[in-house]
């Protein structure tokens, strides 16, 4: 008998045997496939997460920048309310004295100039004096008995409290109004 030529036809048993070695090696191609597919869609998740992360990161940072350059000068403005204190001090006593010469005058031109400079940076004062007392705005000191008042009402400010924009630099140092005893 002869060699099969390279040129005959395959017997069937051949081309079963090939066609099975196809469709394998074609299953193998498609779990290869769905196990790659598979991990494309993890890695598309792991993208898709970090770059949420990270706009949520940069928006952060941007609102955390944007707030201490809205409060940066809450430091200097805290060294700086002493120094108004005094101011007050100064004018009170000139005035209790009956001074109104030119340095009384020039005193309260400078305090003047000190507070419209904090204001253009946002720093106004808590105008407490008659005002309900509110913990969030006014430290109270003392109790006043008083019957011209309603009870919790700012009757007296020691020292003027401060805000920074929406935020309470200092709170006011207040007496505060309580009913006269025997009342409730």
């Amino acid at each position: 008998m002869s060699e099969p030529n390279a040129s005959q036809p395959a017997s069937g048993t051949e081309r079963d045997d090939a066609a099975t070695a196809v469709l394998d090696d074609l299953e193998v191609l498609r779990e290869r496939t769905a196990a790659l597919e598979q991990e494309r869609d993890e890695f598309r998740s792991l993208l898709q997460r970090t770059r949420a992360d990270f706009e949520n990161y940069q928006k952060r940072a941007q609102r955390d920048l944007a707030q201490e350059r809205r409060y940066c000068h809450d430091r200097l403005a805290l060294d700086l309310l002493p120094i108004l204190d005094n101011f007050d001090r100064a004018v009170t006593a000139a005035k209790q004295a009956g001074e109104t010469g030119p340095l009384v005058q020039g005193v309260a031109m400078i305090q003047l100039q000190v507070l419209d400079a904090l204001k253009r940076h946002g720093i106004t004062r808590i105008e407490a004096q008659g005002q309900p007392f509110d913990p969030n705005l006014h430290q109270a000191v003392m109790q006043q008995p008083s019957a011209e008042q309603p009870p919790n009402t700012v009757v007296q400010v020691l020292e003027q409290g401060f805000m920074i924009h929406d935020r309470v630099l200092r709170p006011a140092r207040v007496v505060v109004s309580v009913p006269p005893q025997g009342q409730d």
